[in-house]
């Protein structure tokens, strides 16, 4: 019996393009989700769109010198563009800067503020007096009060994942001017979350949400343990959807208040364009919510966005809310702000017509219980190893023999042997299989289901060897050939939730596109024969492509060449030392010096040992510069020296003096050199 299932899909900020750690987390599995189950005939409504409002908008827009309108118009195509090219199928991208969002959420904020659902304060909030204004969310920074990482944003630290207000954080700096910010009195409407804490524990803890993954009802039991306080809806800020009731002039719906009801607002647009009824989609208790979210979100979805549909009084709440963890990138955490990420707008240009591997990778790879690394070799095995060697090289042999040997009609089957029954039982079994991985979330687990399938379909080739039997017994050959596309065409049905542009590849060279050999989901649960005697298929074509070594360091290197980058754009240029007189400049004695010898110091990895040519004597020097020059690059080399500095031991090898060097605007170590070559021990003055 068909269901009705309003699926969302957390709202990407605006201030980027979306990354691989995104699509790990969130619109991947949600896809997934929402593809298998349009397949298995459900109604669907998949629901999305860009959040708008967030600060890191309005920080982006200060930096770049233009305005926040600007930022979220340029990133909104960017986004909903990128995520039409790689096959993510919501049935409406919308955003928060629509007017039928602004209104929907000026309506739900005026419901609840006519209950009297919120509670009105006047609070001290951080405010920085150069730039004249209060300081919400990500406008400050400071050390997280909970696992003390500095870095931690007003709203959120990122190393922890504990929700915040701007007021925790210790050591706050505006992340304006950098300044230390005051405190001011300023008046905004809170949501009493203490209020909903009792509807919240018997609806979650004492409820039925123990088929919530652990990740999720842990966290949400570890905040209601701790007891819930109010939260506030509203902000002292320009930027946002202004606050629809006397005395708000000058604020805005506080972001994560008007960001999830983005969901409603989009699926009201979208029902609208479809001349539907968007109610039952959020009314209707027989219709199912699902939030797919990463983990930063959970409190959010969890418990707060509940709050408010409870306070409104009118809307159903979620079902399930499978967050995943982090993604990480080749051993370190994803940054925005570092570049050390894989952009989905590049991954498509380098990548044209692989959306599918990129999908299978973050699938088989998926953070479901716990932070995940993304590497380029792993995302090459799994291309190299499964899809091409398993998947891609089934179906290979299965379309190349057929159309060898029987010109790609479907061969008559005669007698089955014990064999070939219980594959075609394993084939009907499939379904299920994959099902039951999907109905608990677990889409790693159903992509490997799948993967079993096509290795059921290489063993079962190898084993039955048609390419041998053809010369003895080509009745035989024909029951094998035609056994093995049931097996390909039930490839074609259930890869389209993980695979679906490989999916479409796979139906139009099986030729089951139309309506006559179309098949459902449900049609290999119960069908004998999904593909029937006599029909034609294509020619072969291969459906993935091996990834070489040279590509895969390619993107190695580009991560290299931002992480460097990265380092010279923030590296702090230290600040001037104390002042010194000329008669102190005059004790410093600087040679031009030859380096004679040089050789490794034991057991360690940065100094080099160096017999230097000063003019004067020649001494030895031990230099911090392993890591950069080898001894046979310096020997030869012309170096200026400090040959006053007191003698100190090093690893006992006396050092008598020091070498000056430099760094260039890469972060390479270089010499100070004389312009041309002189003699040693000339002076420099």
């Amino acid at each position: 019996m068909s269901k009705r299932y309003t699926i969302t899909a957390a709202l990407p900020y605006t201030n980027g393009p979306i990354h691989i750690g995104h699509l790990a987390g969130v619109y991947v599995p949600a896809d997934i989700y929402a593809r298998y189950k349009r397949l298995t005939g459900n109604d669907v409504a998949f629901i999305c769109g860009s959040d708008e409002h967030g600060v890191p908008i309005t920080i982006k827009a200060k930096k770049e010198g233009v305005t926040p309108q600007d930022i979220v118009d340029k990133y909104h195509a960017i986004i909903k563009k990128s995520f039409e090219d790689f096959g993510i199928t919501f049935d409406n991208y919308s955003r928060t800067s629509a007017k039928i969002h602004h209104d929907t959420a000026s309506e739900f904020f005026k419901t609840l503020y006519d209950k009297h659902e919120f509670v009105e304060e006047v609070t001290e909030q951080l405010y920085d007096e150069e730039a004249n204004q209060f300081l919400a969310d990500r406008f400050v920074t400071g050390t997280c009060p909970k696992c003390s990482n500095e870095e931690a944003y007003g709203d959120q630290c990122e190393n922890c994942g504990s929700s915040l207000n701007a007021t925790d954080l210790i050591n706050p700096k505006s992340a304006i001017t950098g300044n230390v910010p005051t405190l001011k009195e300023t008046k905004h409407w809170f949501l009493p979350l203490n209020k909903h804490e009792n509807f919240l524990r018997e609806w979650i803890l004492k409820g039925h949400k123990k088929d919530w993954k652990p990740n999720v009802y842990g966290q949400v039991k570890s905040w209601i343990d701790d007891g819930l306080r109010p939260r506030a809806v509203t902000r002292d800020l320009d930027w946002g959807i202004p606050v629809p009731v006397p005395g708000g002039e000058g604020k805005v719906l506080y972001v994560w208040f008007d960001a999830p009801i983005g969901y409603i607002s989009a699926t009201k647009e979208w029902a609208a364009s479809e001349g539907k009824d968007w109610e039952p989609y959020w009314k209707d208790e027989n219709t199912k919510l699902v939030h797919f979210i990463g983990k930063d979100n959970i409190v959010f979805h969890c418990i707060i966005f509940p709050a408010m549909l409870k306070a409104e009084g009118s809307y159903i709440l979620p079902d399930n809310v499978p967050a995943n963890e982090f993604l990480n990138l080749e051993g370190n955490k994803l940054s925005t702000s570092k570049n050390w990420a894989v952009w989905l707008p590049d991954y498509l240009e380098d990548f044209p017509n692989q959306q599918d591997v990129l999908r299978y990778a973050l699938t088989a790879n998926a953070p479901e219980s716990k932070d995940n690394d993304f590497t380029w070799k792993d995302f090459q095995a799994r291309n190299n190893n499964e899809l091409v060697a398993i998947f891609g090289n089934f179906i290979n042999r299965v379309v190349v023999l057929t159309n060898k040997y029987y010109d790609g009609i479907v061969p008559e089957a005669s007698e089955f042997s014990e064999v070939d029954n219980e594959t075609l039982a394993a084939v009907k079994a499939y379904p299920s299989v994959i099902e039951s991985s999907i109905e608990r979330y677990r889409f790693r687990e159903a992509s490997q289901e799948l993967m079993n399938l096509a290795r059921l379909g290489n063993k079962y080739l190898a084993d039955e060897e048609p390419w041998k039997l053809i010369k003895t017994d080509e009745a035989r050959t024909k029951t094998i050939m035609f056994v093995a596309l049931q097996i390909a065409s039930a490839l074609a049905t259930l890869s389209e939730p993980f695979l679906p542009f490989t999916s479409n590849k796979l139906k139009s060279i099986l030729n089951v596109t139309s309506s006559a050999v179309e098949m459902s989901w449900s049609d290999i649960l119960t069908k004998d024969i999904l593909i029937p005697s006599g029909h034609q298929i294509g020619k072969g074509e291969l459906l993935f492509s091996k990834i070489e070594d040279k590509t895969i360091q390619e993107q190695l290197d580009k991560l290299e060449a931002s992480k460097k980058a990265n380092e010279v754009a923030n590296k702090e240029v230290e600040p001037q030392k104390d002042i010194i007189t000329f008669d102190d400049f005059t004790k410093l004695d600087m040679r031009v010096g030859t380096i004679l010898e040089a050789e490794k110091m034991p057991k360690t990895k940065k100094l080099l040992i160096l017999k230097v040519d000063t003019g004067i004597d020649t001494r030895t020097i031990v230099s911090g510069i392993a890591e950069s020059f080898t001894p046979e690059e310096v020997i030869g080399k012309q170096v200026t020296v400090l040959v006053n500095l007191a003698p100190r031991a090093l690893r006992g090898v006396e050092s008598e003096g020091m070498i000056l060097m430099t760094e260039t605007s890469e972060g390479k170590l270089v010499f100070v050199n004389p312009d041309t070559t002189v003699n040693s021990g000339l002076s420099i003055s």
